[in-house]
């Protein structure tokens, strides 16, 4: 209804006794619903379920907020380049943007301008629930700039690991010698490579795809105490570290010590076994159907991934199959819980609707009606609740087909999380498990000037995409010689000149604290 025509129509009632904040209230009513899209990651399903529910989930975003949602994804394939060109791009069609401190690139956008500044007035006023939450927990200043800015809403209330490792089969690795098929050091595991390799022709011992260095960190990680900076990317690299013997002193692993040639030479023996297929840089098949359809004796990604969906689907897909998890730095404890701004959510910079922004992630995050459409879809088709109160699934449901694929990993809460008829029976052992020995990261607060060193890292990103996915899958003959090789180009580049420049944020950060 057009601003003049309600001023008549206004007049008019006010004439017979209706007041303006009823006739306020029933204009905007009228209003056509405001259209917010949220960036997301992942590959963006086919099957119909995302549809179906977000006409639900609009028909309550107009009753609450008079908006309507749609989601845009970033899909996997050269996912961190897209990301970051999409939200420098000025596109003004994305309001809501899902991000992180420490793999998605979330303080470099904020310096570069892609996020709005959000002040604690607006927040009030349009995000109350999530703003009373935080400020509750003390975490608004984990989302603060230098300049004493919020930028991002962090997800700081909701329990999970993201320590990756190997998930393998505990059934072959019985067979293979391991006592209750559990395998405690990452380089046993060319003892079940070799066994898979003998026994199972069908099976790649592990089936892995694209540019990766898995081979390579999960080794260092539990041989060495380094530990990385979050949140300084050399393409799709974090190339500065500190040791726990030295945690305020940079350093990076791509450039000292023996661990990295040590990694790389397993990861050729791997390669001369034939552990990968040959083309597995090149290749873009989904290796953890792979694993689920038994060609493949090993995937890799992290703790939430394997309690959530490998055991169920690994079990249910392949019986007797045990499903085991070996996580980076199990040997020496050299891992970390996971950092509030795993997951965040951002308003875009660009958005000509952020109010309303917030107001739609709000009801995200706090209503349990809208939170439960949005992260499980429609109650008795896409799940059930079952009588002892847990979340489950249709009869013939198939996550591999059938999910709801919204990703939402910006604002999840506990208190709205159900325990799931698909996780792993032994959850909660998995997690105080780690719980008793799990780092806190130190540098939740540091924040790296990277404006004077972003020239660099874009070259170091050059040197390391050319050398690290060649040493990940086993490619150089002489790995000793191809690491030094490789570290010559990155001192060529300017890597100590970027190493300084860290170090003095890291020691003004240092001195700040007192520490």
């Amino acid at each position: 209804m057009k601003r003049r025509n309600v001023v008549r129509v206004g007049a008019a009632l006010l004439a017979i006794g209706i007041s303006m904040p009823a006739l306020t209230a029933a204009a905007l009513a009228q209003d056509a619903p405001t259209e917010i899209t949220m960036l997301t990651m992942g590959n963006k399903p086919t099957n119909g379920r995302l549809e179906a529910m977000l006409e639900k989930l609009n028909e309550l975003l107009v009753q609450k907020a008079n908006a309507k949602l749609d989601l845009f994804y970033i899909e996997w394939a050269d996912w961190q380049t897209q990301y970051n060109v999409q939200l420098l791009s000025g596109d003004d069609n994305v309001d809501l943007v899902a991000t992180a401190t420490d793999w998605l690139y979330a303080w470099e956008n904020a310096e570069k301008g892609a996020f709005l500044p959000l002040s604690p007035e607006m927040l009030q006023a349009n995000a109350p629930k999530t703003w009373a939450q935080v400020e509750a927990d003390g975490h608004w200043d984990l989302t603060k700039l230098a300049d004493g800015k919020i930028y991002f809403m962090p997800e700081d209330n909701y329990t999970q690991y993201t320590n990756h490792g190997f998930f393998y089969r505990g059934d072959w690795a019985k067979e293979a010698g391991f006592e209750n098929g559990e395998i405690t050091k990452f380089e046993d595991f060319t003892k079940y490579f070799e066994w898979v390799k003998a026994n199972k022709p069908d099976a790649y011992p592990w089936d892995v795809a694209g540019a990766n260095e898995a081979a390579l960190t999960g080794y260092i990680q539990g041989h060495t105490d380094f530990q990385t900076i979050q949140g300084i990317s050399a393409g799709n690299y974090t190339p500065f570290h500190t040791t726990a013997a030295n945690p305020y002193t940079v350093t990076s692993w791509y450039m000292e010590g023996d661990a990295l040639i040590e990694a790389a030479k397993l990861a050729k023996q791997w390669n001369d076994i034939g552990v990968w297929r040959e083309d597995a840089l090149n290749y873009d098949g989904d290796t953890r159907e792979e694993l689920y359809a038994g060609l493949s004796g090993t995937d890799q990604h992290h703790t939430q991934t394997f309690v959530n969906d490998i055991v169920n689907n690994l079990s249910t897909k392949q019986p007797g199959s045990d499903p085991k998890f070996f996580y980076w730095g199990q040997e020496n404890g050299n891992f970390f819980k996971d950092i509030f701004t795993h997951g965040a959510m951002a308003v875009s910079a660009y958005s000509k609707h952020p109010e309303k922004a917030l107001q739609v992630y709000d009801l995200i995050r706090n209503d349990k009606e809208i939170y439960d459409l949005f992260n499980f879809g429609i109650k008795d088709v896409d799940y059930v609740i079952t009588a002892d109160g847990k979340l489950g699934y249709p009869e013939g449901y198939d996550s591999s087909t059938d999910s709801l694929g919204t990703d939402y990993w910006w604002g999840r809460m506990d208190e709205f999380e159900l325990p799931r008829t698909t996780q792993a029976p032994n959850r909660a052992e998995i997690i105080a498990k780690l719980d008793a020995t799990a780092k806190d990261y130190p540098y939740s607060t540091l924040i790296i000037n990277k404006q004077n060193i972003d020239p660099t890292l874009a070259a170091m990103a050059g040197v390391l995409s050319e050398y690290i996915p060649q040493l990940q899958y086993g490619k150089f003959d002489d790995p000793a010689a191809a690491v030094a090789e490789m570290r010559q180009k990155l001192k060529d580049v300017g890597y100590e000149d970027a190493r300084a420049s860290i170090q003095a944020d890291m020691d003004a950060w240092k001195a700040a604290r007192g520490l």
